[in-house]
């Protein structure tokens, strides 16, 4: 039996830089935005649907311009990360996924439907938005559902606050996040990577690095033994952390 999905909520806008907003504002603008294909093994979007138009500032955009976000994942947020896990939680020692700027701009784009190949993930909004504005995170209670419609039909929604620093387990549960209800208007979260002991780096699939940087040259490409594609969608399904590395 699934566990129920559940959120942790930290506020931490008084620890962030002075001007941080115009800081990710300035670097969301310049973010790479354009239909991305559908994410291999991890999409839960409806069978019919092949790309996703939205936004995205790459993690070496990040660590260039935005370093103290990347300082954070690795210090601050690691500690709080920690405290909503009972396992040891690690940052990811690729740096191609580490921590990204998720962008939607307009009423035209929207965030993929998908579960997370990494055991806890955090998002920091950096973009508020009020209630019927969209933006809002979209995950489905009933693991088994594929496609925005269903989800829609039993869901958890989290409306963003700039400063707030959510974490979750998003391997399970299949999420999204709605497109904006108007044109002039920006949302930026930043999206980071966690691992445990007992679902390590290792365990990230090969087919999504590759699917993203189309080849998997990472730190961990050459130590790791790659999972087979139906071992790892056999483990989602059973709902059951394991270690393959």
């Amino acid at each position: 039996m699934a566990l129920p999905f559940s959120w942790t909520t930290f506020d931490v806008s008084s620890r962030l830089p002075a001007n941080w907003h115009e800081d990710v504002r300035a670097v969301a603008a310049r973010a790479d935005i354009r239909e991305f294909p559908r994410t291999p093994i991890l999409s839960r979007e409806a069978e019919d649907v092949a790309h996703i138009h939205r936004g995205r500032v790459h993690a070496d955009r990040v660590r260039l311009s935005l370093s103290w976000l990347y300082d954070f994942y690795r210090g601050y947020f690691l500690e709080l990360a920690g405290k909503t896990c009972a396992e040891r939680v690690l940052p990811a020692a690729d740096d191609r996924y580490g921590v990204v700027l998720n962008v939607q701009q307009g009423t035209a784009m929207r965030f993929e439907c998908h579960v997370d190949s990494n055991p806890l993930t955090g998002l920091l909004f950096c973009t508020d938005h009020l209630a019927g504005a969209g933006g809002e995170l979209v995950v489905g209670n009933d693991p088994r559902v594929m496609g925005i419609a269903a989800i829609d039909q039993d869901c958890s929604v989290i409306r963003p606050h700039a400063g707030q620093l959510i974490f979750f387990d998003g391997s399970r549960h299949p999420h999204y996040a709605r497109p904006l209800s108007t044109g002039s208007d920006m949302r930026v979260v930043a999206v980071m990577n966690f691992y445990t002991k007992s679902r390590p780096e290792s365990t990230r699939p090969p087919e999504l690095n590759r699917h993203l940087f189309g080849q998997d040259t990472g730190p961990l490409a050459r130590s790791r033994r790659p999972e087979p594609v139906i071992s790892y969608i056999r483990r989602l399904r059973q709902k059951v952390p394991t270690s393959v590395g």
